[in-house]
């Protein structure tokens, strides 16, 4: 499987408030590359992660999936394109009442005719497909438990198998281990980090952390206040750059 290319032009987001979430924010991720952006909390990092797929508006600027100006496309066009791009949420968005396979399932509703998902039905091959990719993140044994009782680790292990439904050629992560222990947000970035490495999907991931951006990143982005602040290598954030991202009296928490 081929990343594909992110590209983001001058894109600015105003919400009706009035509040600047994105000032001019431009930049680009190669196919392939894990590029962590980091920031503090109402930083930006997540209405950038919405823009991108369009689950929010931007008020302007261009967004480009390889050639493709997603800020252009119709709704019909939005859907086709979604297909390529997988989402993993900080809360898990999972159908708590729902099996952990109709979880996963639901992660081909871009493929399927939509009265299918309404009859709750879904041909062999999907089921397979949705089996093999609970197999990828070691919890084919939870295919029949409902969501809601799985714990917090499990549950972002599900959200991984419904994104890897999608067959995704970029992955968006929004602070995917934000309400998880520190051994647990490992377990998990591992498997974000084999879909990247094994597979070729580009990865765009929000981390609160810079412990684990130095860790999995391959590039990090920094915003502050909706603006972007520094672009570079892991290494390069010295104790510096980590005052001008977070803040004179921020400390850096190791995450081991």
């Amino acid at each position: 499987m081929k990343g594909a290319a992110l590209r983001i032009e001058h894109l600015n987001k105003v919400y009706a408030d009035g509040t600047a979430a994105l000032r001019d924010v431009t930049f680009d991720v190669k196919p392939g590359e894990f590029l962590i952006i980091i920031g503090l909390s109402g930083s930006g990092k997540s209405t950038l992660m919405r823009c991108i797929n369009r689950l929010i508006e931007p008020t302007s600027g261009k967004i480009y999936l390889d050639d493709v100006e997603i800020t252009a496309l119709s709704h019909s066009e939005l859907r086709k394109i979604r297909r390529h791009i997988g989402m993993i949420f900080q809360q898990f968005n999972l159908v708590k009442r729902s099996s952990v396979l109709t979880n996963v399932l639901s992660g081909r509703l871009g493929y399927v005719p939509s009265t299918w998902s309404l009859m709750n039905y879904f041909p062999r091959g999907e089921m397979d497909r949705a089996m093999a990719n609970l197999a990828r993140v070691g919890i084919t044994e939870k295919a029949r438990t409902r969501a809601d009782q799985l714990s917090g680790g499990q549950q972002q292990r599900v959200g991984i198998a419904r994104a890897l439904m999608q067959e995704p050629r970029l992955m968006l992560a929004d602070e995917p281990v934000a309400s998880l222990d520190p051994a647990t947000s490992h377990s998990v970035l591992k498997y974000v980090e084999e879909l990247n490495k094994k597979d070729g999907v580009t990865v765009f991931c929000a981390l609160h952390f810079l412990s684990l951006a130095r860790r999995y990143g391959t590039r990090i982005l920094a915003l502050k206040a909706g603006q972007i602040v520094f672009d570079g290598l892991p290494a390069e954030i010295d104790e510096h750059r980590f005052k001008a991202i977070y803040g004179e009296e921020a400390v850096e928490v190791e995450i081991r």
